[in-house]
C-alpha cells in the first residue's frame, strides 16, 4: 500500500518539528499519524500534497514519487542502553548534521554494541570500529546479491562525503567493495584506517525499550507504544508542550514503531506520570507485544499479530530478547528480527475461492537478527499451527542462549536456507515438502519427492507430479 512518508533524518526530531507535523496533519482532518520501520512518519492513505512553502524544510515522499530514503541511526540507543564509549549522542547528531542532500540509498549509521537498531538493512551501512571515530563500511547496492565491507575504516567526518562519493559513481555499476574503493580513492583524500580486525558483533537479549526509566542520577527516559501503531494527535501535540517545558530538545523514533523521549528531569517525573495517566496510556505492555516489525497499514498483519501475541499470553510463553516480523513473502528481503513469518501469496486463479492463507517461519541462526542468516523451520502451514511452531522455536532459542557469539563478515551476511527435499505445483503454488509428507493422500513424513508413485498428483488442484518444480534449483 502507497502511503506518504516524511524522512526523519537518523530517526531524531525536535519537539518543534514534530508540532509543525502535527498542526498539517490536523488541518487535513487526522486525528493520527503512524511511525515506519526505518524511523520515519507514515500518514494514512488520503494525505493531501502540502505546496513547498508550507512544507519548509520538512522532507515528504508522496505515493507517485520514488525519491527519498530515510538515514537510520542508533542515537536513540545511545546513553539509555549499551554502547561504544567514544559514540556519544552529541557525535552522532554531527555525523548526521553532514548529510545536506537526501540519500538515494539506504543508509544506515549504528553502533554495533546496541540491540535496538538493526546494523545492516541499509545499502551502506556505517558501523562503528573499536577504533575512535573510525567506521566499518558494509556495502549491498540494491543489484548485488551479496555485502560486501570496504577494505579500509572510515573517519567520522568523512562519512557523508564517502556516502555521496559512493551515490555519484553508481552509474559506473560497480560490481564489488573493492571496485568502490578505488572509484571513491581516485575522487577523495579522505582520513582512512586500515582494519585490523573484522566487526564482532556481540549477542544480547533484546532490550526492554518502554516506561518510564532511569537515566543517570537525576534524569528519565521514556519510552511509548502504541498497539496499533496510531499515535494520537492531540496527545503528540500536548506531549511537545511538556518537552518545551522541560527543555526537552530530542524525540526519538525507534524501528520498531515507537518513539522515545530522554533526558525528563527527575522533578518533572510525576508531571509526566500524570500526563499519561490522565490520558490513559499504557506504558507497560508485555514483551509478547513489544518486539515485531509489522507493515505498516496492512490489516491482515495486525490481526495476526493480535491472534499470536493473545495465544502466546494464553500458554503463559517467555519470549525476553526474542523479536518477530510479518511480512508477505519474500525471499530477497532484508529482515531483523529472531523470527520471521511469512505469508505466501494466493494464486489469482485461486483467489475468487478465498482459499486460507498460508504461512512460512524462519529464524535467523543463533536467533541473532544481525547475522543476515535465515533458516526456513516450517513452510505452507496454517495459521492455527504457528503458536505451537512459535512456542517451539522460543524454547530452542532460550536451550541454546549463550551458547555462540555472531562474528559478522563478507561470507556470512547472506540469507541461507537450509536444504530440504521441496517441490511447488506451478498451477496453485502448493508445496510438497517430504519433511512433512502428504496427509491428504496419505503420504507418511520423510518420503522424498523422487520416491513419491508416477501417478501422485497435487493435492489441491491435480497438477501431476511431472508438473512439480524442485525449489532447490532455482533458490
Amino acid at each position: 500500500m502507497e502511503l506518504t512518508r516524511l524522512i526523519v533524518k537518523g530517526g531524531v526530531i525536535s519537539p518543534g518539528e514534530l508540532k509543525e507535523i502535527v498542526a498539517m496533519s490536523m488541518e487535513q482532518g487526522l486525528e493520527s499519524i503512524s511511525f515506519g520501520s526505518r524511523q520515519d512518519i507514515i500518514f494514512p492513505k488520503g494525505f493531501k500534497a502540502i505546496d513547498k512553502e508550507k512544507m519548509g524544510k520538512h522532507h515528504f515522499v508522496f505515493p507517485n514519487e520514488k525519491s527519498g530514503n530515510n538515514i537510520v541511526s542508533s542515537y536513540v540507543s545511545t546513553d539509555i542502553f549499551r554502547n561504544s564509549s567514544w559514540l556519544t549522542g552529541n557525535k552522532f547528531l554531527y555525523v548526521l548534521e553532514q548529510f545536506k542532500e537526501q540519500p538515494k540509498l539506504k543508509v544506515n549509521i549504528t553502533d554495533p554494541n546496541q540491540e535496538l537498531v538493526p546494523l545492516f538493512t541499509g545499502h551502506i551501512n556505517f558501523i562503528a570500529s573499536h577504533h575512535e571515530d573510525y567506521w566499518y563500511v558494509y556495502i549491498r547496492l540494491p543489484k548485488w546479491d551479496k555485502m560486501e565491507v570496504y577494505p579500509v575504516l572510515i573517519y567520522s567526518w568523512n562519512i557523508a562525503e564517502v556516502y555521496y562519493a559512493i551515490e555519484n559513481i553508481l552509474k559506473e555499476e560497480p560490481d564489488s567493495a573493492e571496485m568502490i574503493f578505488q572509484l571513491v580513492n581516485d575522487e577523495l583524500d579522505t582520513n582512512n584506517r586500515t582494519i585490523d580486525k573484522p566487526l564482532n558483533v556481540p549477542f544480547y537479549p533484546f532490550p526492554y525499550y518502554e516506561g518510564m526509566n532511569r537515566l543517570g542520577i537525576d534524569q528519565y527516559w521514556l519510552g511509548l507504544y502504541w498497539r496499533n501503531n496510531l499515535y494520537d494527535l492531540d496527545f503528540l501535540k500536548e506531549m511537545c508542550d511538556l518537552c518545551f517545558e522541560c527543555k526537552i530538545g530530542k524525540i526519538c523514533i525507534t524501528p520498531w514503531k515507537s518513539f522515545v523521549v530522554k533526558g525528563i528531569p527527575k522533578e518533572r517525573k510525576l508531571d509526566w506520570e500524570k500526563f499519561l495517566g490522565k490520558r490513559g496510556i499504557n506504558v507497560r505492555h508485555s514483551l509478547l507485544e513489544l518486539n515485531w516489525h509489522l507493515p505498516v497499514a496492512e490489516e491482515w498483519a495486525l490481526n495476526l499479530k493480535t491472534f499470536l501475541v493473545r495465544t502466546l499470553d494464553q500458554f503463559d510463553i517467555s519470549t525476553y530478547g526474542l523479536t518477530f516480523g510479518l511480512s508477505e513473502y519474500n525471499r530477497d528481503g532484508h529482515y531483523f528480527t529472531s523470527i520471521v513469518i511469512e505469508k505466501n501469496d494466493t494464486p489469482k486463479e485461486l483467489e475468487s475461492i478465498k482459499i486460507r492463507a498460508t504461512y512460512n517461519v524462519l529464524y535467523a541462526k543463533n536467533f541473532d537478527p544481525n547475522s543476515k542468516e535465515y533458516i526456513v523451520h516450517t513452510q505452507d502451514v496454517d495459521k492455527l499451527e504457528l503458536p505451537n511452531i512459535l512456542i517451539e522455536l522460543s524454547k530452542k532459542y532460550f536451550n541454546e542462549l549463550g551458547t555462540s557469539v555472531a562474528e559478522e563478515s563478507a561470507t556470512t551476511v547472506k540469507k541461507e536456507v537450509k536444504k530440504q527435499d521441496v517441490h511447488q505445483c506451478p498451477e496453485c503454488l502448493t508445496l510438497y515438502n517430504s519433511e512433512f509428507g502428504d496427509v491428504v493422500q496419505g503420504i507418511p513424513k520423510e518420503v522424498l519427492f523422487k520416491d513419491l508413485p508416477e501417478d501422485y498428483c497435487c493435492s489441491l488442484c491435480e497438477s501431476p507430479k511431472i508438473n512439480f518444480i524442485d525449489l532447490a534449483t532455482i533458490n
